[in-house]
């Protein structure tokens, strides 16, 4: 995997070295998460975050501001699937109180989807929203990604079954 680079964000390969940071931004944004992504707030629950991101079957991304260097968020592609006729995978994204609001998060979505259709060489890329969350529902919009009505699915998250509705983007409907 490779740095990305936007015009006021990086992407880069989660490591051990976030560990500290990212554990630390997650407990000051547990309200922020309410049940909608699980961000790992321990050290040892960072170590399983990180351990799943094998560069096959899932890739995890640390945001971070070019300005700064301050960590912003993550982005994820989980459950990737290169066996099949439509190859595939499921995005996942979160960002931290300390810098909400300013759309660092969206542009890491924008970054990863060329990245996950030209590097991986998906054809298409999920994201599963829960009804209520408008500020995710406008990240994958603004991305490109349209609902897909007829299918919503329960997740877990952070122990709980939650509602959610796929959201999808394919080459050719707005992918690369």
């Amino acid at each position: 995997m490779r740095l990305l680079v936007g015009a006021r964000i990086s992407l880069r390969p989660v490591a051990a070295e976030d560990g500290e940071e990212f554990v630390a931004l997650a407990r000051d944004s547990v309200s922020m998460h309410r049940g909608l992504i699980f961000a790992p707030t321990e050290a040892a629950e960072f170590g399983e975050y990180l351990a799943k991101f094998d560069g096959v079957n899932a890739v995890g991304f640390v945001v971070r501001v070019n300005a700064t260097r301050q960590l912003a968020g993550l982005v994820n592609i989980n459950q990737i699937e290169r066996e099949v006729p439509d190859p595939r995978g499921s995005l996942g994204y979160g960002g931290f109180a300390a810098t909400s609001g300013h759309g660092y998060v969206a542009e890491a979505v924008r970054l990863a989807v060329p990245y996950a259709f030209e590097e991986l060489g998906l054809t298409r890329l999920d994201a599963y929203i829960q009804p209520a969350n408008a500020p995710s529902r406008r990240v994958v919009e603004d991305a490109g990604f349209r609902p897909v009505a007829s299918d919503r699915q329960i997740i877990r998250v952070s122990g709980e079954s939650r509602e959610h509705e796929r959201w999808t983007l394919t080459i050719g409907n707005g992918g690369s």
